[in-house]
């Protein structure tokens, strides 16, 4: 009688993290290509650093004025704004004091909390949150737990490799969501 109730345990725990993990899966593969389709203006934007694509769309905000105040969350504690962005010569209407350089976190839960604080610094009515498409569902909830919801959060999902991540992508970032799910939002 031991052994079954054991057994049942076994299954139902099987079929719960299967069903779980099925579930967030699904939510990463749904996010859309958002810097494709929609245009996106707020006083600040914050790059999730970590991936190809992200920092260039960051900036590209910040040429085209649809955003005043950049922050770029994650960089290495050595790395100056011309390592970021090479290219920062050849736009001469850009503006240092712009681009905030955040140094410390190294999470995504790490660059919610240190952008917040930023952000409230800088006075940011709302934000464009940039990071990669497959990244994004697990930023955005992560963000948007530890933001006021006072502060809107535009998500801006950028393509960081292929259009369709691999399958092992996937699962990674939804074993990922899983955890953060537990305990940051």
């Amino acid at each position: 009688m031991k052994k079954r109730a054991i057994a049942a345990f076994v299954v139902v725990v099987f079929l719960l993290s299967g069903w779980l993990f099925s579930r967030e899966a699904t939510r990463v593969r749904a996010f859309p290509a958002t810097s494709w389709t929609e245009d996106h203006a707020a006083d600040c934007a914050i790059v999730v650093t970590g991936g190809p694509g992200r920092v260039r769309e960051g900036f590209d905000l910040l040429i085209r004025k649809s955003v005043q105040k950049l922050i770029i969350s994650g960089v290495h504690p050595q790395a100056e704004l011309r390592d970021i962005f090479p290219l920062w010569p050849y736009h001469g209407d850009l503006r240092e004091s712009d681009v905030i350089l955040e140094k410390t976190s190294q999470t995504t839960w790490g660059n919610a909390q240190q952008s917040l604080a930023l952000v409230e610094a800088l006075r940011c009515r709302d934000v464009v949150l940039v990071t990669s498409r497959l990244h994004m569902y697990r930023a955005l909830s992560t963000f948007r737990a530890q933001f006021p919801s006072s502060i809107p959060i535009y998500p801006r999902a950028v393509i960081s490799g292929s259009y369709t991540p691999g399958r092992h992508e996937v699962a990674w970032e939804a074993v990922k969501s899983i955890f953060y799910s537990l305990w940051a939002y």
